[in-house]
Protein backbone atom coordinates (compact mmCIF):
# COMPACT_ATOMS: atom_id res chain seq x y z
CA UNK A 1 0.00 0.00 0.00
CA UNK A 2 1.71 3.29 -0.90
CA UNK A 3 2.18 5.76 2.02
CA UNK A 4 0.41 8.75 1.97
CA UNK A 5 1.51 12.11 2.12
CA UNK A 6 0.66 14.70 4.73
CA UNK A 7 -0.04 17.96 4.04
CA UNK A 8 -0.61 21.24 5.54
CA UNK A 9 -1.95 24.04 3.30
CA UNK A 10 -2.84 27.75 4.47
CA UNK A 11 -4.68 30.93 3.09
CA UNK A 12 -3.23 34.42 2.84
CA UNK A 13 -0.27 34.97 5.33
CA UNK A 14 0.03 38.32 4.29
CA UNK A 15 3.03 38.96 5.96
CA UNK A 16 2.32 37.64 9.45
CA UNK A 17 5.92 35.68 9.40
CA UNK A 18 7.01 35.39 12.74
CA UNK A 19 3.29 34.13 13.56
CA UNK A 20 2.92 32.07 10.49
CA UNK A 21 6.47 30.05 10.89
CA UNK A 22 5.50 29.50 14.85
CA UNK A 23 2.47 27.93 13.83
CA UNK A 24 3.80 25.67 11.33
CA UNK A 25 6.82 24.67 13.74
CA UNK A 26 4.02 23.76 16.67
CA UNK A 27 1.65 22.12 13.95
CA UNK A 28 4.43 20.36 12.79
CA UNK A 29 5.13 18.73 16.53
CA UNK A 30 2.15 17.86 17.51
CA UNK A 31 0.54 16.00 14.37
CA UNK A 32 3.53 16.07 12.10
CA UNK A 33 5.94 15.82 10.43
CA UNK A 34 4.08 17.17 7.06
CA UNK A 35 5.43 16.17 3.61
CA UNK A 36 4.66 20.13 2.51
CA UNK A 37 3.14 23.04 3.24
CA UNK A 38 1.20 24.95 0.59
CA UNK A 39 0.08 28.38 0.47
CA UNK A 40 -2.45 29.93 -1.74
CA UNK A 41 -2.76 33.87 -2.09
CA UNK A 42 -0.97 36.29 -0.99
CA UNK A 43 1.63 35.41 1.32
CA UNK A 44 4.01 38.76 1.79
CA UNK A 45 2.73 41.85 2.98
CA UNK A 46 3.17 45.32 4.76
CA UNK A 47 4.12 44.02 8.70
CA UNK A 48 6.24 44.63 11.03
CA UNK A 49 6.62 41.24 11.02
CA UNK A 50 8.57 40.80 7.60
CA UNK A 51 11.81 41.76 8.98
CA UNK A 52 11.66 38.17 10.54
CA UNK A 53 12.11 36.65 7.31
CA UNK A 54 16.11 37.91 6.85
CA UNK A 55 16.69 35.76 9.79
CA UNK A 56 15.74 32.79 8.21
CA UNK A 57 17.79 34.08 5.06
CA UNK A 58 21.05 34.40 7.29
CA UNK A 59 20.11 30.68 8.81
CA UNK A 60 19.87 31.95 11.78
CA UNK A 61 16.39 29.73 12.11
CA UNK A 62 14.99 26.91 10.60
CA UNK A 63 11.56 26.41 8.90
CA UNK A 64 10.30 23.10 9.75
CA UNK A 65 8.92 21.64 7.08
CA UNK A 66 9.41 22.80 3.24
CA UNK A 67 7.04 25.49 2.51
CA UNK A 68 5.97 26.50 -1.22
CA UNK A 69 4.23 29.91 -1.99
CA UNK A 70 2.70 31.67 -5.03
CA UNK A 71 3.87 35.12 -6.25
CA UNK A 72 2.23 38.36 -6.24
CA UNK A 73 -1.51 39.53 -6.54
CA UNK A 74 -0.24 43.14 -7.37
CA UNK A 75 2.89 45.34 -8.09
CA UNK A 76 3.58 46.48 -4.60
CA UNK A 77 4.23 42.80 -3.51
CA UNK A 78 5.81 41.88 -6.33
CA UNK A 79 9.19 43.52 -4.64
CA UNK A 80 9.72 41.02 -2.10
CA UNK A 81 10.22 38.19 -5.20
CA UNK A 82 13.04 40.25 -6.78
CA UNK A 83 15.54 38.56 -5.24
CA UNK A 84 14.35 35.14 -4.99
CA UNK A 85 17.26 32.59 -6.36
CA UNK A 86 16.26 30.10 -8.60
CA UNK A 87 12.85 29.76 -6.92
CA UNK A 88 14.29 29.61 -3.29
CA UNK A 89 13.48 32.57 -1.07
CA UNK A 90 15.86 30.99 2.12
CA UNK A 91 16.25 27.34 2.92
CA UNK A 92 12.53 25.45 2.86
CA UNK A 93 10.85 28.37 1.62
CA UNK A 94 10.00 28.09 -2.27
CA UNK A 95 8.26 30.65 -4.54
CA UNK A 96 6.74 27.83 -6.85
CA UNK A 97 6.44 30.43 -9.82
CA UNK A 98 3.74 32.14 -12.06
CA UNK A 99 2.32 29.26 -13.36
CA UNK A 100 3.21 25.64 -13.68
CA UNK A 101 2.82 22.01 -12.86
CA UNK A 102 5.36 20.95 -9.87
CA UNK A 103 5.39 16.95 -9.20
CA UNK A 104 7.49 16.36 -6.21
CA UNK A 105 9.87 13.41 -5.92
CA UNK A 106 6.57 10.99 -4.27
CA UNK A 107 5.15 11.86 -7.38
CA UNK A 108 2.19 14.64 -6.24
CA UNK A 109 1.34 16.56 -9.41
CA UNK A 110 0.51 20.13 -8.10
CA UNK A 111 -0.82 22.59 -10.60
CA UNK A 112 -0.54 26.33 -9.55
CA UNK A 113 -1.55 29.96 -11.12
CA UNK A 114 -0.65 33.18 -9.38
CA UNK A 115 -2.37 36.33 -9.71
CA UNK A 116 -4.93 37.89 -10.73
CA UNK A 117 -6.32 37.52 -14.86
CA UNK A 118 -5.83 39.92 -17.19
CA UNK A 119 -7.61 40.94 -19.81
CA UNK A 120 -4.45 40.95 -22.04
CA UNK A 121 -2.20 38.46 -23.47
CA UNK A 122 0.70 39.69 -22.07
CA UNK A 123 0.34 39.63 -18.70
CA UNK A 124 2.96 40.42 -16.18
CA UNK A 125 3.93 38.97 -13.39
CA UNK A 126 0.92 39.63 -11.06
CA UNK A 127 -1.42 39.14 -13.49
CA UNK A 128 -2.40 35.91 -16.00
CA UNK A 129 -3.83 35.66 -19.50
CA UNK A 130 -5.65 33.27 -21.48
CA UNK A 131 -2.27 31.52 -22.75
CA UNK A 132 -1.14 31.13 -19.11
CA UNK A 133 -4.01 28.93 -18.25
CA UNK A 134 -3.37 27.13 -21.42
CA UNK A 135 0.24 26.56 -20.92
CA UNK A 136 -1.08 25.22 -17.21
CA UNK A 137 -3.82 22.83 -19.13
CA UNK A 138 -1.18 21.51 -21.53
CA UNK A 139 1.31 20.83 -19.05
CA UNK A 140 -1.05 18.76 -16.99
CA UNK A 141 -2.11 16.85 -19.91
CA UNK A 142 1.05 15.95 -21.12
CA UNK A 143 2.31 14.86 -17.65
CA UNK A 144 -0.28 11.63 -18.27
CA UNK A 145 2.63 10.21 -20.91
CA UNK A 146 1.90 6.88 -21.85
CA UNK A 147 -0.94 6.04 -19.26
CA UNK A 148 -3.82 5.84 -21.32
CA UNK A 149 -7.04 7.98 -20.06
CA UNK A 150 -6.01 11.38 -18.46
CA UNK A 151 -6.57 10.51 -14.52
CA UNK A 152 -6.62 14.30 -13.62
CA UNK A 153 -4.12 15.97 -11.54
CA UNK A 154 -3.78 16.02 -7.40
CA UNK A 155 -3.72 19.73 -6.40
CA UNK A 156 -4.69 23.20 -8.18
CA UNK A 157 -3.32 26.31 -6.41
CA UNK A 158 -4.45 29.50 -6.94
CA UNK A 159 -4.81 32.88 -6.10
CA UNK A 160 -8.29 33.55 -7.37
CA UNK A 161 -11.20 31.96 -6.82
CA UNK A 162 -13.59 30.47 -9.88
CA UNK A 163 -16.93 31.79 -11.28
CA UNK A 164 -19.62 29.57 -10.75
CA UNK A 165 -18.34 28.06 -7.06
CA UNK A 166 -20.16 30.21 -5.20
CA UNK A 167 -22.27 33.37 -6.00
CA UNK A 168 -21.26 35.34 -3.43
CA UNK A 169 -18.28 35.59 -4.97
CA UNK A 170 -17.75 38.76 -6.97
CA UNK A 171 -14.18 38.85 -7.96
CA UNK A 172 -14.26 35.15 -9.24
CA UNK A 173 -12.13 34.50 -12.72
CA UNK A 174 -13.56 32.29 -15.47
CA UNK A 175 -9.86 31.70 -16.64
CA UNK A 176 -9.53 29.55 -13.23
CA UNK A 177 -12.99 27.32 -13.76
CA UNK A 178 -11.75 26.79 -17.49
CA UNK A 179 -8.52 25.05 -16.10
CA UNK A 180 -10.44 23.38 -13.07
CA UNK A 181 -12.32 22.04 -15.71
CA UNK A 182 -9.55 21.16 -18.10
CA UNK A 183 -7.25 19.78 -15.67
CA UNK A 184 -9.58 18.15 -13.16
CA UNK A 185 -7.59 18.42 -9.88
CA UNK A 186 -9.04 16.15 -7.07
CA UNK A 187 -8.54 19.28 -4.69
CA UNK A 188 -8.72 23.05 -5.38
CA UNK A 189 -7.23 25.20 -3.23
CA UNK A 190 -7.66 28.90 -3.31
CA UNK A 191 -7.17 32.29 -1.04
CA UNK A 192 -7.50 36.02 -1.23
CA UNK A 193 -11.11 36.05 -0.46
CA UNK A 194 -11.13 35.93 3.08
CA UNK A 195 -13.73 32.88 3.28
CA UNK A 196 -13.65 29.75 4.06
CA UNK A 197 -15.88 27.10 2.40
CA UNK A 198 -15.31 24.01 1.40
CA UNK A 199 -17.94 22.35 -1.28
CA UNK A 200 -19.02 19.01 -1.48
CA UNK A 201 -17.24 17.03 -3.94
CA UNK A 202 -18.52 17.62 -7.62
CA UNK A 203 -18.27 14.73 -10.28
CA UNK A 204 -16.21 16.20 -13.84
CA UNK A 205 -17.99 15.48 -17.00
CA UNK A 206 -15.78 13.30 -19.27
CA UNK A 207 -14.21 14.86 -22.39
CA UNK A 208 -11.21 14.37 -24.85
CA UNK A 209 -8.92 14.06 -22.44
CA UNK A 210 -10.41 11.25 -20.59
CA UNK A 211 -13.64 8.96 -20.04
CA UNK A 212 -13.26 8.73 -16.38
CA UNK A 213 -15.73 11.18 -14.39
CA UNK A 214 -13.27 11.91 -11.66
CA UNK A 215 -14.34 14.31 -8.45
CA UNK A 216 -12.82 17.18 -7.73
CA UNK A 217 -13.42 18.77 -3.96
CA UNK A 218 -12.97 22.67 -3.55
CA UNK A 219 -11.72 24.32 -0.40
CA UNK A 220 -11.03 28.23 -0.32
CA UNK A 221 -9.27 29.25 3.28
CA UNK A 222 -9.72 32.14 4.75
CA UNK A 223 -6.33 34.93 5.71
CA UNK A 224 -3.98 33.62 8.17
CA UNK A 225 -4.46 34.76 11.97
CA UNK A 226 -8.20 36.15 10.90
CA UNK A 227 -9.89 37.97 14.05
CA UNK A 228 -12.79 35.94 12.65
CA UNK A 229 -11.15 32.85 13.54
CA UNK A 230 -12.55 31.58 10.02
CA UNK A 231 -10.61 28.41 8.69
CA UNK A 232 -7.65 29.18 7.91
CA UNK A 233 -5.22 25.91 7.60
CA UNK A 234 -6.21 22.83 5.91
CA UNK A 235 -4.32 19.36 6.74
CA UNK A 236 -4.40 16.60 4.04
CA UNK A 237 -3.17 13.35 3.47
CA UNK A 238 -3.06 12.06 0.35
CA UNK A 239 -1.76 9.06 -2.07
CA UNK A 240 -0.46 10.71 -5.46
CA UNK A 241 -3.32 10.20 -8.30
CA UNK A 242 -1.00 8.18 -10.49
CA UNK A 243 -0.41 5.40 -7.40
CA UNK A 244 -4.13 4.84 -7.21
CA UNK A 245 -6.27 2.37 -8.65
CA UNK A 246 -8.67 3.44 -11.15
CA UNK A 247 -11.55 2.06 -8.90
CA UNK A 248 -10.65 4.54 -6.17
CA UNK A 249 -10.37 7.57 -8.83
CA UNK A 250 -13.97 6.93 -9.88
CA UNK A 251 -15.65 5.70 -6.70
CA UNK A 252 -18.52 8.34 -6.09
CA UNK A 253 -20.12 9.27 -2.64
CA UNK A 254 -23.42 10.31 -1.53
CA UNK A 255 -22.79 13.82 -1.06
CA UNK A 256 -21.95 14.72 -4.47
CA UNK A 257 -23.07 17.77 -6.49
CA UNK A 258 -22.81 18.31 -10.31
CA UNK A 259 -19.64 20.14 -11.98
CA UNK A 260 -20.24 24.04 -11.42
CA UNK A 261 -19.19 24.74 -14.54
CA UNK A 262 -21.70 23.22 -16.47
CA UNK A 263 -23.34 25.75 -18.63
CA UNK A 264 -20.68 28.03 -18.66
CA UNK A 265 -19.57 29.59 -21.47
CA UNK A 266 -15.37 29.75 -22.35
CA UNK A 267 -13.34 31.13 -24.62
CA UNK A 268 -12.32 29.87 -28.00
CA UNK A 269 -8.95 28.15 -28.25
CA UNK A 270 -8.94 27.16 -32.06
CA UNK A 271 -6.46 29.35 -33.27
CA UNK A 272 -4.30 29.22 -29.96
CA UNK A 273 -0.77 28.17 -30.75
CA UNK A 274 -1.80 25.32 -27.47
CA UNK A 275 -4.49 24.40 -30.06
CA UNK A 276 -2.78 24.12 -32.48
CA UNK A 277 -0.06 21.88 -31.30
CA UNK A 278 -2.36 19.22 -29.46
CA UNK A 279 -3.71 18.26 -33.16
CA UNK A 280 -2.14 14.39 -33.37
CA UNK A 281 -0.35 15.45 -36.23
CA UNK A 282 2.56 16.58 -34.17
CA UNK A 283 2.60 14.05 -31.29
CA UNK A 284 5.95 12.83 -32.54
CA UNK A 285 7.83 14.96 -30.68
CA UNK A 286 4.78 15.13 -27.90
CA UNK A 287 3.97 19.08 -28.62
CA UNK A 288 3.07 19.42 -24.91
CA UNK A 289 3.49 22.72 -24.51
CA UNK A 290 4.61 22.47 -20.80
CA UNK A 291 6.54 24.86 -18.77
CA UNK A 292 6.84 24.71 -15.39
CA UNK A 293 8.63 27.96 -13.80
CA UNK A 294 9.08 26.76 -10.32
CA UNK A 295 12.63 27.68 -10.19
CA UNK A 296 13.95 29.68 -12.38
CA UNK A 297 16.81 32.38 -11.76
CA UNK A 298 15.55 35.56 -10.95
CA UNK A 299 17.70 38.83 -10.89
CA UNK A 300 17.81 41.02 -8.20
CA UNK A 301 16.60 44.89 -8.07
CA UNK A 302 18.51 47.36 -6.72
CA UNK A 303 16.42 49.94 -4.71
CA UNK A 304 19.04 52.38 -4.72
CA UNK A 305 18.34 52.68 -8.79
CA UNK A 306 16.38 55.12 -9.81
CA UNK A 307 15.47 53.22 -12.54
CA UNK A 308 15.04 49.47 -11.94
CA UNK A 309 15.94 46.96 -14.60
CA UNK A 310 12.75 45.06 -15.87
CA UNK A 311 12.57 41.56 -14.32
CA UNK A 312 11.91 38.47 -16.68
CA UNK A 313 8.71 36.93 -18.03
CA UNK A 314 8.98 33.25 -18.08
CA UNK A 315 6.80 31.77 -20.41
CA UNK A 316 6.44 27.85 -21.71
CA UNK A 317 8.65 29.29 -25.09
CA UNK A 318 11.55 30.27 -22.99
CA UNK A 319 12.67 26.84 -21.92
CA UNK A 320 15.22 25.69 -23.90
CA UNK A 321 14.60 21.98 -23.36
CA UNK A 322 11.20 21.01 -23.03
CA UNK A 323 10.41 19.08 -26.04
CA UNK A 324 7.00 21.28 -26.33
CA UNK A 325 8.99 24.85 -26.10
CA UNK A 326 9.01 26.85 -29.41
CA UNK A 327 12.79 27.61 -28.77
CA UNK A 328 13.60 23.85 -29.04
CA UNK A 329 15.67 22.99 -31.28
CA UNK A 330 14.72 19.98 -32.56
CA UNK A 331 17.12 18.50 -34.88
CA UNK A 332 19.04 17.99 -32.45
CA UNK A 333 16.91 15.00 -30.78
CA UNK A 334 18.53 12.11 -31.07
CA UNK A 335 15.98 9.41 -29.27
CA UNK A 336 12.67 9.85 -27.61
CA UNK A 337 11.50 7.70 -24.61
CA UNK A 338 8.37 8.00 -22.11
CA UNK A 339 10.15 10.39 -20.01
CA UNK A 340 13.17 11.24 -21.39
CA UNK A 341 15.02 12.32 -24.46
CA UNK A 342 18.75 11.93 -25.89
CA UNK A 343 19.80 15.04 -27.73
CA UNK A 344 23.51 16.33 -29.09
CA UNK A 345 24.50 18.65 -26.73
CA UNK A 346 24.01 22.22 -28.00
CA UNK A 347 27.50 23.39 -28.18
CA UNK A 348 29.34 19.87 -28.19
CA UNK A 349 32.69 19.14 -27.15
CA UNK A 350 32.92 16.09 -29.57
CA UNK A 351 30.54 14.45 -31.84
CA UNK A 352 29.32 12.14 -28.99
CA UNK A 353 28.65 14.76 -26.03
CA UNK A 354 25.05 13.79 -25.10
CA UNK A 355 22.35 15.28 -23.19
CA UNK A 356 20.15 13.30 -21.39
CA UNK A 357 16.63 15.70 -21.03
CA UNK A 358 13.12 15.12 -19.56
CA UNK A 359 10.41 15.11 -21.71
CA UNK A 360 8.15 17.21 -19.15
CA UNK A 361 9.98 20.24 -17.10
CA UNK A 362 11.54 18.50 -14.11
CA UNK A 363 13.88 20.79 -11.86
CA UNK A 364 16.63 17.92 -11.37
CA UNK A 365 17.30 13.76 -10.89
CA UNK A 366 16.25 14.18 -7.07
CA UNK A 367 13.10 14.83 -8.24
CA UNK A 368 11.86 11.85 -10.89
CA UNK A 369 8.87 9.49 -9.88
CA UNK A 370 9.86 5.60 -9.63
CA UNK A 371 8.63 5.28 -13.32
CA UNK A 372 11.55 8.21 -14.42
CA UNK A 373 14.13 6.92 -12.82
CA UNK A 374 13.80 3.35 -14.45
CA UNK A 375 13.52 4.71 -18.11
CA UNK A 376 16.65 7.52 -16.55
CA UNK A 377 18.89 4.33 -15.63
CA UNK A 378 17.79 2.43 -18.87
CA UNK A 379 18.97 5.54 -20.88
CA UNK A 380 22.84 5.48 -18.78
CA UNK A 381 23.18 1.69 -19.72
CA UNK A 382 22.56 2.45 -23.31
CA UNK A 383 24.83 4.47 -23.49
CA UNK A 384 27.84 3.21 -20.89
CA UNK A 385 27.52 0.01 -23.47
CA UNK A 386 27.50 2.34 -26.74
CA UNK A 387 30.88 4.05 -25.45
CA UNK A 388 32.59 1.20 -23.71
CA UNK A 389 32.09 -0.82 -27.64
CA UNK A 390 34.39 2.13 -28.74
CA UNK A 391 37.17 1.37 -26.13
CA UNK A 392 35.57 4.26 -23.86
CA UNK A 393 33.86 4.64 -20.51
CA UNK A 394 30.86 6.98 -20.30
CA UNK A 395 31.18 10.12 -17.72
CA UNK A 396 27.89 11.77 -16.36
CA UNK A 397 27.31 14.66 -14.51
CA UNK A 398 24.11 16.81 -13.52
CA UNK A 399 24.37 20.63 -12.44
CA UNK A 400 21.12 21.69 -10.32
CA UNK A 401 22.09 25.05 -10.26
CA UNK A 402 21.10 27.85 -12.12
CA UNK A 403 19.41 26.13 -14.50
CA UNK A 404 15.36 25.28 -14.28
CA UNK A 405 15.17 21.56 -16.03
CA UNK A 406 16.61 18.74 -15.71
CA UNK A 407 19.76 17.50 -18.17
CA UNK A 408 22.58 15.77 -17.54
CA UNK A 409 25.54 15.58 -19.50
CA UNK A 410 27.05 12.07 -21.20
CA UNK A 411 30.60 11.79 -22.77
CA UNK A 412 32.72 9.16 -23.48
CA UNK A 413 36.54 9.12 -22.24
CA UNK A 414 39.42 6.77 -23.76
CA UNK A 415 40.00 3.69 -21.48
CA UNK A 416 43.51 4.69 -21.14
CA UNK A 417 42.84 7.88 -19.67
CA UNK A 418 39.76 7.49 -17.82
CA UNK A 419 41.29 6.42 -14.23
CA UNK A 420 42.39 10.44 -14.60
CA UNK A 421 38.55 11.61 -14.29
CA UNK A 422 38.55 11.21 -10.12
CA UNK A 423 41.90 12.96 -10.02
CA UNK A 424 41.45 16.49 -12.32
CA UNK A 425 37.81 16.71 -10.50
CA UNK A 426 39.47 16.83 -7.45
CA UNK A 427 42.20 19.22 -8.58
CA UNK A 428 39.52 21.68 -9.80
CA UNK A 429 37.54 21.38 -7.04
CA UNK A 430 40.44 22.52 -4.74
CA UNK A 431 40.89 25.21 -7.38
CA UNK A 432 37.53 26.76 -6.83
CA UNK A 433 38.09 25.88 -2.94
CA UNK A 434 34.94 23.65 -2.50
CA UNK A 435 35.01 19.84 -1.97
CA UNK A 436 33.41 16.75 -3.30
CA UNK A 437 32.55 14.41 -1.36
CA UNK A 438 32.28 10.32 -1.92
CA UNK A 439 28.55 9.13 -2.20
CA UNK A 440 26.97 5.56 -2.37
CA UNK A 441 26.35 4.38 -5.91
CA UNK A 442 22.90 6.48 -6.91
CA UNK A 443 19.83 3.95 -6.75
CA UNK A 444 17.05 6.04 -6.68
CA UNK A 445 16.40 9.92 -6.35
CA UNK A 446 16.19 9.73 -2.83
CA UNK A 447 20.09 9.31 -3.04
CA UNK A 448 20.17 13.01 -4.07
CA UNK A 449 19.46 15.96 -2.38
CA UNK A 450 15.41 16.68 -3.04
CA UNK A 451 16.23 20.77 -1.96
CA UNK A 452 18.90 23.16 -2.90
CA UNK A 453 21.44 22.77 -5.72
CA UNK A 454 23.47 20.49 -6.20
CA UNK A 455 26.33 19.07 -8.46
CA UNK A 456 26.76 14.92 -8.77
CA UNK A 457 29.31 13.16 -11.22
CA UNK A 458 29.35 9.82 -11.96
CA UNK A 459 32.52 8.43 -12.79
CA UNK A 460 34.16 5.85 -15.59
CA UNK A 461 34.41 3.47 -12.46
CA UNK A 462 31.58 3.83 -10.63
CA UNK A 463 32.63 6.51 -8.03
CA UNK A 464 29.78 9.03 -7.56
CA UNK A 465 31.16 12.57 -6.59
CA UNK A 466 29.08 15.05 -4.96
CA UNK A 467 28.80 18.88 -3.66
CA UNK A 468 26.03 21.03 -2.23
CA UNK A 469 28.65 23.40 -1.40
CA UNK A 470 28.07 26.42 -4.82
CA UNK A 471 28.88 29.60 -3.53
CA UNK A 472 30.89 29.99 -6.49
CA UNK A 473 31.00 26.99 -8.10
CA UNK A 474 31.71 28.02 -12.16
CA UNK A 475 28.65 26.87 -14.11
CA UNK A 476 31.37 25.37 -16.48
CA UNK A 477 32.71 23.07 -14.15
CA UNK A 478 32.24 19.68 -15.67
CA UNK A 479 33.14 20.72 -19.19
CA UNK A 480 36.26 21.83 -17.59
CA UNK A 481 36.62 18.73 -16.57
CA UNK A 482 36.07 16.84 -19.31
CA UNK A 483 38.15 19.35 -21.42
CA UNK A 484 41.39 19.18 -19.27
CA UNK A 485 44.89 18.89 -20.71
CA UNK A 486 45.04 14.88 -19.26
CA UNK A 487 41.57 13.71 -20.14
CA UNK A 488 40.37 15.22 -24.15
CA UNK A 489 42.98 18.28 -23.67
CA UNK A 490 40.68 20.66 -25.58
CA UNK A 491 39.99 23.62 -23.11
CA UNK A 492 39.41 26.16 -25.62
CA UNK A 493 35.94 24.21 -25.48
CA UNK A 494 34.93 24.77 -21.83
CA UNK A 495 32.45 27.22 -22.98
CA UNK A 496 30.01 25.85 -25.14
CA UNK A 497 29.13 29.13 -26.57
CA UNK A 498 32.37 29.25 -28.18
CA UNK A 499 31.25 25.61 -29.92
CA UNK A 500 28.10 26.44 -31.60
CA UNK A 501 27.77 24.82 -34.95
CA UNK A 502 26.37 25.13 -37.96
CA UNK A 503 22.63 23.70 -38.25
CA UNK A 504 23.91 21.68 -40.52
CA UNK A 505 26.81 20.32 -39.00
CA UNK A 506 24.90 19.64 -36.04
CA UNK A 507 22.51 17.78 -38.69
CA UNK A 508 25.10 15.61 -39.58
CA UNK A 509 26.36 14.50 -36.35
CA UNK A 510 23.14 13.75 -35.03
CA UNK A 511 22.36 11.66 -38.13
CA UNK A 512 25.65 9.92 -37.76
CA UNK A 513 25.23 9.20 -33.71
CA UNK A 514 21.25 8.33 -33.95
CA UNK A 515 22.68 5.64 -36.92
CA UNK A 516 25.05 3.92 -34.21
CA UNK A 517 23.25 4.04 -31.31
CA UNK A 518 20.07 2.08 -32.78
CA UNK A 519 21.54 -0.92 -31.76
CA UNK A 520 21.68 -0.19 -28.29
CA UNK A 521 18.40 2.14 -28.40
CA UNK A 522 15.43 0.73 -26.62
CA UNK A 523 13.08 2.96 -27.91
CA UNK A 524 13.35 2.02 -31.42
Amino acid sequence: MEQKLKLLICGDVRGKLKSFFARIENVNKKSGPFDLVLCVGDFFGQTNEMDTLQEYKRNLKTISAPVYILGPTNQTLAQYYSETQDGDICTNLSYLGKRGLYTTSGGLKIAYLSGTASSQEDANEWTYSKADVMAVRDSCLASKANMGDFRGIDILLTSQWPVGIREEVTDGSKLVSWLTNAIKPRYHFCGSNDEFYEAPPYRNQPDKSTQMELATRFVGLAGFGNPEKKKHIYALSITPVEKMRILELIQKTTDEIPSPYQGLTFFEESDSKAARDAQPDNQYFYDMNTYDDRRHKRKSNDPNQGQKRPRPTFDQDKCWFCLSAGSIEKHLIISVGDHFYLALAKGPINETHILILSITHIQCAALLSDAQWTELVRFKEALGQFYADREQKVFFYERNFKTGHLQINAIGIDDNVAWKTQHVLEDKSEEYSFQLEKVPKLSSPADLPERGPYFVAELPDGTVLLTRQMKGFPLHFGREVICADNLLNCEEKVDWRQCNLPKEEEDVMVKKFRESFKPYDFTV
